[in-house]
């Protein structure tokens, strides 16, 4: 009870100051603070329930940064933002002092590990079963999980520098745990949990190169399933609440749907120049191409389905005939010709990766595939290569961000690193 007291109080505390600074008058002065709340009257499920569900905002919110600069960084999209910053993702070159590096991207998942952290801390009743346990395990292993596929290095709660292997085997930890708890909710929303949290570990098994486990995963996610962030159309709290790359699209100009991704393929609707009133903020070659895939700010994010279980599987397969079933699977279902290409491994793989790509645009997934099989990648610059607009440095070698100065200079356990 003493763990839900410090967390709810922690929770007001914030909202206390947070009002009293808007308000900007004397009038704080008579507030009375309600730092102290009696134990005995805070109800642990209701507790528990209220900040499990602010840690999955929490990681829906850093999931829209996080695509965003993923697209930027493997060329999804062109930077059409005027930001140095912004644009040092766009040719890889992104320095630890980078401050949308710690602002946008680092902080924000940062915020979706601890928060759900804060829910598992505490003692809730019948913790095997509980919904709010499931939901804080499943989007702590998923923050984790986007944490180790999006930075070279990373750290958990202000903890020691963890590799990319340990980010991994900690954010299948946690999926494990959500998709047991889930199940054994047995409710709705715990079997949703559950096998988002069974897709989450099979992309984790699959990036760390657990080709059985992965395929073991997958082949548990039932047929149909997709799991998606919600979002809503808050005009008070678009940053917090809203689906960033609309926000990014319509209504700042920041992102423009690469030249590779304008195929007319409808898994990536755009808006060609000249067909929408809205421009890029900073000018491109060829012109602001707007994205439509999200088309408003409520415009949910896919997090987890069948279908990217069924990608894992066939990539896990390494089996050209298996890979090839799904690609002309797809390619039909989406107006495509039967893939033509080369049919031996190396070839095939990439078709899988081109149509992933498609698939998945925009979803914060492409960046964990080019690490995971870069020669599969082909849709990402080369290194060396000039930078799209004019004025700045090559195409950088980066595969990875790095972890901000901010980490490392305010972080006990690596100060001085």
């Amino acid at each position: 009870m003493k763990k839900i007291q410090r967390a709810v109080t922690r929770t007001l505390v914030g909202t206390t100051l947070v009002l009293g600074a808007a308000a900007c008058s004397d009038e704080f002065l008579q507030v009375t603070n309600p730092n102290v709340i009696d134990a005995a009257t805070v109800d642990p499920t209701s507790a528990g329930n209220t900040l499990a569900a602010s840690a999955q905002q929490n990681f829906a919110t850093a999931l829209g940064w996080l695509a965003m600069y993923s697209g930027y960084f493997t060329n999804e999209v062109n930077v059409s933002d005027t930001f140095p910053t912004r644009n040092e993702f766009g040719f890889r070159t992104v320095t630890d002092l980078n401050s949308s590096l710690n602002g946008d991207v680092w902080a924000p998942i940062s915020l979706a590990v601890a928060s759900a952290k804060s829910v598992l801390d505490l003692t809730l009743p019948n913790p095997t079963t509980n919904i709010s346990v499931a939901r804080a395990s499943t989007f702590r292993g998923f923050a984790i999980l986007m944490m180790a596929s999006d930075f070279c290095t990373g750290s958990l709660s202000s903890g020691p520098e963890l590799t990319t292997a340990q980010l991994l085997d900690s954010a299948a930890f946690w999926l494990t745990k959500g998709y047991d708890v889930g199940k054994a909710n047995g409710t709705a929303d715990g079997i949703a949990l559950s096998n988002a949290a069974l897709v989450g570990r099979a992309r984790a098994k699959l990036q760390k190169g657990d080709n059985a486990g992965a395929a073991a995963d997958a082949a548990l996610v039932p047929s149909g399933f997709e799991y998606n962030m919600r979002y809503t159309d808050d005009q008070n709290s678009r940053t917090r609440l809203s689906n960033r790359l609309y926000q990014f699209s319509f209504d700042r100009g920041s992102i423009s749907v690469a030249p590779w991704y304008r195929q007319g393929d409808p898994r990536v609707p755009f808006r060609a120049p000249g067909s929408t009133t809205a421009n890029g903020q900073d000018a491109v070659p060829g012109g602001f191409h707007q994205q439509a895939k999200f088309a408003g700010y409520a415009s949910p994010i896919r997090l987890a389905s069948k279908l990217e279980a069924d990608y894992i599987a066939a990539e896990a397969s390494a089996n050209p005939t298996t890979q090839l079933t799904l690609i002309n699977a797809r390619r039909t279902a989406n107006g495509q010709a039967a893939y033509a290409g080369a049919t031996d491994a190396a070839s095939v793989k990439t078709e899988l990766f081109n149509q992933r790509a498609l698939e998945f645009y925009l979803e914060g997934k492409r960046l964990a595939d080019f690490r995971r099989a870069p020669a599969s990648v082909t849709t990402v610059t080369a290194t060396g290569q000039p930078y799209f607009k004019p004025g700045y440095a090559n195409t950088g070698s980066q595969t990875c961000y790095p972890l901000p100065r901010a980490e490392r200079d305010n972080n006990p356990n690596m100060a001085g690193k």
